[in-house]
C-alpha cells in the first residue's frame, strides 16, 4: 500500500518527536502493509513552516536512517499546505513542495470553514498544470454541513483525500457516515493515514480499506488503491464512478442467480 499523508519526519511538526519515534511509526507502518509513505509535514498553518529544503534534507536523512536499520520503508518528499494568501508566489519560489515530486499536491483547509480564496486557489493551480489535493475535507465543519461545498471543489478538478481513521470509525459513527456519503459522492480519491504517532494516529491503512471493501465493495477499495499509486507516479488519477461499477457488478449476479 501507498501512503500519501503522514507526518514521519522527526523535528519538523506535532508528529513524530524524534528520530527513534520516526523510526517505530516506519516500523509500524511495513507491519500496516505499507511500502512507501510520502512525508507531509505542516507548511503555513500558522504554527508550523516547513520550507521544500528542509523536508528534502529530512527525507534523506531518514531514508538513510531506515536502511541501516533493515527497515523497508520509502520515504517520499511532500507537504501538507494550509491555504494562505502567498501560497502560488511561494509555490513559484520553489518554497513549496508536490507530492513526491508529481503534479498533486496536498492542500489543508482550516478545520472550521472552506476559505473564501479556495476555488481561486484551486484554478490557478490547475491552470499551471498542479492538481490539488485536498486534505481531509470530511473534518471540515462547512463540508459536514454541506457537501455541495466539496464536490464544487471536485467538479473544478481538485481530488478529495479521506483520513483513514475517519473511515474506520475511530473519530467517531458520525464522522464515518459522512466518510461513506462522500465516497458515495465520488467526492474523495484517496485514502491517506494522516499518521502523527503509533499510539493516538496510527497508519490504519489496512483497517480502513476493510471497512472500504465491507460497505462499498472491493472495487472501490481497488479505486482508492491504484490512485494513492498514480499520484506518487505522476500518473492520471481514476475519476470513474467506482461505486455506479459496484452496482452494475451486484445486479449481474443477482440476476444470474435468479436465473440460476
Amino acid at each position: 500500500m501507498i501512503d500519501i499523508h503522514s507526518h514521519i519526519l522527526p523535528f519538523m511538526d506535532d508528529g513524530a518527536a524524534d528520530w527513534d519515534a520516526a523510526l517505530t511509526m516506519a516500523q509500524a507502518a511495513g507491519k500496516d502493509g505499507i511500502s512507501t509513505v510520502v512525508a507531509t509535514p505542516h507548511h503555513a498553518n500558522g504554527v508550523y513552516l516547513n520550507p521544500a529544503p528542509n523536508i528534502g534534507q529530512a527525507v534523506e536523512q531518514l531514508n538513510q536512517r531506515l536502511r541501516q536499520a533493515g527497515v523497508m520503508l520509502q520515504v517520499l518528499p511532500g507537504q501538507e499546505i494550509r491555504i494562505y494568501s502567498d501560497l502560488l508566489n511561494d509555490l513559484e519560489q520553489g518554497q513549496l513542495l508536490t507530492l513526491a515530486g508529481s503534479r498533486y499536491i496536498l492542500l489543508e483547509m482550516p478545520s472550521s470553514r472552506v476559505p473564501r480564496t479556495m476555488e481561486e486557489t484551486c484554478h490557478e493551480l490547475l491552470i499551471q498544470g498542479f492538481v490539488p489535493v485536498i486534505a481531509h475535507p470530511e473534518r471540515n465543519a462547512e463540508v459536514a454541513a454541506d457537501p455541495s461545498k466539496l464536490t464544487r471543489l471536485i467538479e473544478l478538478g481538485a481530488l478529495g483525500q479521506l483520513t483513514a481513521q475517519s473511515l474506520a470509525g475511530t473519530f467517531g459513527s458520525k464522522l464515518q457516515k459522512l466518510s461513506l456519503d462522500l465516497c458515495r459522492r465520488n467526492a474523495v480519491h484517496v485514502i491517506a493515514s494522516d499518521a502523527h504517532d503509533n499510539q493516538h494516529r496510527p497508519f490504519g491503512l489496512s483497517e480502513a480499506y476493510g471497512v472500504l471493501t465491507k460497505e462499498l465493495g472491493a472495487t472501490a477499495t481497488d479505486f482508492f488503491r491504484q490512485n494513492a499509486l498514480k499520484i506518487i507516479g505522476n500518473e492520471d488519477i481514476i475519476r470513474a464512478d467506482y461505486l455506479q461499477s459496484h452496482t452494475k457488478l451486484h445486479r449481474l449476479f443477482g440476476f444470474f442467480s435468479r436465473k440460476g
